[in-house]
């Protein structure tokens, strides 16, 4: 985009800066006093991230062991502002707004009123929330929940900030309950990484340590946008092109943080406003044509293989690893000599010498690392996708060493923690064991609902019952005005949070709300002080204890909020709530025992830094039912096809104001947007097939999967911005574009909604100002 050449559209121009620099600096300067909290967020923000101090709430990005006084970035110090505000969300201020007035403000003014300070229940008399004692409010809840015919009507939800120490006691108190429904935020992101990996080399989590970024001899980074959603990967990054490693980006459009990158910590990139580059190479692909380039890849190497040993040369193909530990290379190797050049290119919108060009940078490297994010996963096949990623490290054995291995980038601080302790709808035989020894009850062995059966479930009135352990739940599902009115056939809805959402807005026969302590926040019980435990991106397992004054005196955390529901749903309960909750160390200790992989929980976490939790896969132990590792085939390049040649691929992607469904502001600083949401990014050749040009309001209605049921699924009269994306794609914010998605839109194997692969036409708008989703009164039916 060159702002002298296109009209002026407010709130939309060029961004010319570096990632990071004095625009991050400037913008946690903004973030710490607009939230009105100099003194207690300064605090919070000097013990972010340090060995006695807690885990940022943000991005699951490692910490590395020799941390700086000022260990986070722009968008940690956000999230941890956002939640050390001084702002208070008082029963009189619910007194003074009801629902329906509430449900009229944005999302970004919902959340910007502040931290929730009491126990909330739902008057329908009043259309209020009004106070409410914990202990009513749990009498009330167990009741609910009691009165279900059956334990499979609920719905059990999970967000991956959620901390070890809860997340255990949630699924434990769930299974005791008589239910595996457990929609997770991991069902919406990184599903189809659990699902495919563990086909691939028997383990659903990443092979690779921080210290290998220090060792490898290439990264490739696929469909994942650091600069916003993983900004301390930055460092790792630099620090390996200081050293000359070449990084390959593929990705349908430019990110500023994967192109160039200021540090902040760095005083002489400071000074002289220097920069360092990231992407050797920055590739634009279509979207959905992940599939195509991996496969064009490997035909590559495959080529550079037989053209090597023709010449009396070692392979590019790693045969001795092949041999030794894999299955399935034969079959391919046929796939890959089947599928041609011609539809490779089509499919992914590259030409034949880029992708052999990524395809030799690969090939000279001794010791690859492959990272990528949900640009990957949220597609229709992103379980294929990963998959095909696995395919291409085990062709030149790049699993199981030293600087090499797969990185998937995983989103919130612990949602990879959250499903290791249990948080799962499709519980093993271990699991299911550890439970039944150490507790004494059967736990449920039928596969429960993921994120998208469960409202589809709410949809049908399968299920009347929502307990959410964090989350915006409603507003993160696709097919956004079904979710909504479904929810609101609830019997009962219960949200743990710290802030107000448009969920709690979506209102069953009962609605609670149940305020609960941050991660910043000190927590303490009869014992004393708390700390929890948290699990990043990979598999290292820390302590995490805030510090700050809790927001008000009501507040619980969320381990005592679970035990509260437990006890009052489960009145011949089998497990000892009060006595867990009074000293956490009890429930490491639990833990421990219902998952061996956890031995000497609580002494390995006092360690500094903690220990990582084995990942079998990096130590070339394949658990996989022939204890080889498995080349699995995609058939045909077409992951996510257009049902018509007029139609744009959409993707959506977040702003740089923006984690998940929480809107910090309204800007998108390194795409040049400034107070507004309301965009769609496409090109320049796009624009003008259409007939339209930048800045034109515009109308996007999905087509193919999203409107096979005949009902119209569209966002009407958004800007058109002409941008430096993939001709053929398109892009606009989450969750803005979740309205375009059917609830059947999804990955079949991993139940992941397909986000990132919204087949959809564009023409020129009829309305004069942005038309989002019909938001039907907040009430329930």
């Amino acid at each position: 985009m060159s702002e002298k050449d296109l009209p002026h559209v407010p709130g939309v121009s060029d961004y010319d800066g570096a990632a990071g620099g004095w625009g991050a600096l400037g913008a946690v300067a903004r973030a710490v006093s607009g939230q009105l909290a100099l003194g207690r967020e300064t605090i919070a923000l000097h013990r972010m991230n340090q060995p006695a101090g807690f885990d940022c709430p943000g991005c699951a990005w490692p910490d590395p062991k020799e941390t700086s006084s000022f260990e986070f970035c722009e968008n940690g110090a956000k999230a941890v502002t956002w939640e050390a505000t001084a702002k208070r969300v008082k029963p009189e201020f619910f007194a003074k707004n009801t629902v329906a007035d509430l449900w009229n403000l944005t999302d970004y003014t919902l959340e910007g009123f502040g931290r929730i300070t009491h126990p909330m229940a739902y008057d329908r008399a009043s259309d209020t929330y009004q106070a409410i004692e914990w202990d009513e409010a749990f009498r009330r809840i167990g009741e609910a929940l009691r009165a279900l015919p059956d334990p499979n009507m609920a719905e059990f939800y999970t967000s991956g900030r959620a901390s070890n120490e809860a997340a255990f006691l949630y699924q434990l108190f769930v299974r005791e309950y008589g239910t595996n429904n457990f929609p997770d935020c991991s069902n919406m992101c990184h599903e189809a990484t659990s699902v495919g990996l563990p086909k691939s080399i028997g383990s659903g989590k990443g092979t690779v340590l921080l210290e290998d970024f220090d060792h490898c001899d290439a990264i490739f980074c696929i469909g994942h946008n650091p600069g916003t959603n993983h900004p301390r990967m930055l460092s790792t990054l630099r620090e390996a092109s200081l050293r000359g490693v070449p990084i390959v980006v593929l990705n349908p459009l430019p990110e500023r943080g994967l192109e160039r990158f200021t540090s902040p910590q760095h005083p002489v990139e400071m000074l002289t406003n220097s920069s360092v580059r990231i992407a050797s190479t920055y590739y634009k692909l279509k979207i959905g044509g992940d599939v195509a380039v991996l496969k064009g890849m490997m035909k590559y190497l495959l080529a550079a293989d037989r053209a090597a040993t023709g010449a009396g040369q070692p392979g590019v193909i790693d045969r001795a690893f092949i041999e030794a530990n894999t299955t399935g290379y034969e079959a391919l190797v046929d796939d890959i000599e089947a599928t041609s050049w011609d539809a490779i290119e089509a499919k992914s919108g590259l030409s034949r010498a880029e992708i052999e060009a990524a395809g030799d940078i690969y090939a000279k490297a001794e010791r690859t690392i492959v990272c990528y994010g949900m640009g990957i996963t949220q597609h229709a096949h992103g379980t294929e996708n990963v998959q095909q990623i696995a395919n291409l490290l085990l062709l030149r054995g790049n699993i199981g060493r030293q600087g090499a291995g797969i990185c998937p980038l995983r989103g919130h601080s612990n949602v990879q923690g959250d499903r290791t302790v249990g948080i799962t709808e499709k519980p093993n035989d271990e699991l299911n064991h550890g439970i039944r020894s150490t507790y004494g009850f059967e736990p449920p062995v039928e596969h429960g609902h993921d994120a998208v059966a469960a409202v589809i479930a709410i949809r049908e009135g399968r299920s009347k019952a929502l307990v959410a352990l964090g989350g915006n739940l409603a507003v993160a599902m696709p097919d956004t005005e079904e979710t909504f009115a479904a929810m609101r056939g609830l019997d009962l809805a219960v949200h743990i949070a710290t802030k107000l959402n448009r969920s709690h807005l979506i209102l069953a026969k009962q609605s609670f709300i149940l305020p609960c302590l941050g991660r910043t926040e000190l927590d303490v019980q009869a014992t004393g002080p708390q700390s929890v435990t948290v699990e990043d991106s990979m598999s290292m397992v820390h302590a995490s204890a805030g510090s700050l004054k809790p927001a008000s005196e009501h507040l619980r955390s969320e381990p005592w909020i679970v035990r509260g529901i437990a006890r009052a749903t489960l009145p011949q309960t089998r497990v000892d709530w009060d006595g867990l909750v009074a000293d956490y160390d009890l429930i490491r200790d639990d833990i421990e025992k219902v998952f061996p992989i956890f031995f000497d929980f609580n002494q390995r976490v006092r360690q500094p830094g903690g220990f990582r939790l084995r990942v079998a896969a990096s130590e070339r132990d394949w658990a996989t039912p022939d204890k080889r590792a498995q080349f699995l085939l995609a058939r045909g390049l077409d992951e996510d096809p257009l049902p018509d040649e007029d139609n744009l691929m959409l993707t959506t992607i977040r702003s740089h104001d923006q984690y998940n469904t929480t809107i910090y502001g309204l800007n998108d600083r390194y795409r040049g947007v400034t107070g507004r949401r309301d965009v769609i990014f496409m090109h320049a050749k796009d624009l003008a097939a259409r007939g339209l040009k930048h800045g034109d309001r515009i109308d996007v209605v999905a087509t193919g999967v999203n409107a096979a049921d005949g009902k119209r699924r569209a966002v009407d009269g958004f800007v058109a911005v002409e941008y430096d994306i993939a001709e053929g794609s398109v892009a606009m914010y989450y969750p803005e574009g979740n309205a375009l998605i059917a609830l059947e839109s999804h990955d079949r194997r991993s139940g992941t909604p397909a986000y990132k692969s919204v087949p959809v036409r564009i023409t020129r708008s009829t309305v004069q100002g942005a038309k989002r989703p019909k938001r039907q009164a907040a009430h329930a039916v």
